[in-house]
């Protein structure tokens, strides 16, 4: 009779758990900012292989430290071509069109670096045309592309609860949405290449609608006197509720808007948005008179790097 060792199977889980390990595609996050930054990580912490890069090197070197003191490790590119050099999937987040270019197919630009058969996962808000100019490029070299913009702020991203909107074929999208699940709640393939920027455009639009009309419902309860905290509980839970309701609110009332999403990014995503309306022969009056509001509050101090729930700033009390 054979006597049972429990070394053995210790030893055979080890196999197996590295075996699967091995199995993971490696990959590069380019952009570790606001969002990039807790992305990258939570790909770290979910077991794989990643390289960083990020245009100012300390942020790499910040996270890598972060990392380290984890028991974790990321390798650190010095170029977008040396993290993305040997990578199954290259993963960008940076700031809009001319950053992703940059680092896509600029001077040592990521696609330069690329194999053929590896996938390209772009979570930078940029225009459709962007999206599809990308695309094009990947096609090229045999690269698949997914244009996969996010929804959820800093919260979310540190949370691995964004929500993300996909363009691209679906077998890329198929390749990619294993990875997006280290930091995504809902991911939707929407379809071909450009069709997760034009989402990501409504999004920011009804956003936009929704915080315009908040702002003003606030400032009415506070010139009004009554209770606000009442309000609240009274609105919220009827049709008038909505994300920003739920979440700014209370914020707004108390003046704090040190959320992450700045109003400089909000406007460069609405200026997109107004390009392709623009494109599309739509008219989107709502749209640019919030944004023209928000332009009025970049001027007020602070105002450029506040949340956008500072729209609220634009309607004194």
């Amino acid at each position: 009779m054979i006597g049972f060792n429990p070394l053995c199977i210790c030893f055979a889980s080890q196999i197996a758990y590295s075996s699967t390990m091995s199995s993971k595609p490696k990959l590069a996050f380019l952009g570790l900012g606001v969002m990039g930054r807790p992305m990258a990580a939570h790909l770290v912490r979910a077991g794989y292989d990643v390289a960083i890069y990020n245009r100012t090197a300390a942020r790499a070197d910040a996270l890598q430290t972060a990392l380290t003191a984890e028991g974790l490790k990321a390798a650190v590119g010095k170029t977008p071509a040396e993290a993305a050099a040997g990578r199954d999937i290259v993963i960008v987040c940076v700031g809009n069109d001319n950053d992703l270019e940059q680092v896509l197919s600029g001077q040592d630009g990521a696609l330069s670096a690329m194999q053929a058969g590896s996938t390209l996962i772009d979570h930078t808000t940029v225009s459709p045309d962007m999206a599809r100019k990308a695309a094009e490029w990947c096609t090229a070299k045999d690269i698949a592309a997914v244009d996969a913009p996010v929804s959820g702020g800093q919260a979310g991203a540190e949370n691995g609860a964004l929500a993300i909107m996909c363009g691209g074929t679906g077998d890329a999208f198929a390749t990619a949405e294993p990875i997006m699940q280290a930091y995504g709640k809902t991911i939707v393939h929407i379809g071909q290449a450009g069709a997760g920027q034009t989402a990501k455009m409504a999004n920011q639009m009804c956003i936009a609608g929704a915080l315009g009309g908040l702002s003003e419902a606030v400032r009415l309860v506070q010139a009004s006197g009554v209770d606000a905290d009442k309000v609240l509980s009274a609105i919220s839970g009827g049709a008038a509720q909505s994300w920003q309701m739920e979440n700014r609110w209370k914020t707004m009332v108390a003046d704090e808007f040190d959320f992450g999403f700045a109003i400089d990014w909000m406007r460069k995503d609405l200026a997109y948005a107004l390009q392709e309306a623009d494109r599309l022969g739509l008219e989107s009056p709502v749209t640019q008179l919030v944004d023209r509001l928000y332009a009025d509050v970049q001027a007020l101090e602070g105002g450029a790097r506040q949340d956008t729930s500072a729209l609220i700033r634009r309607l004194p009390r």
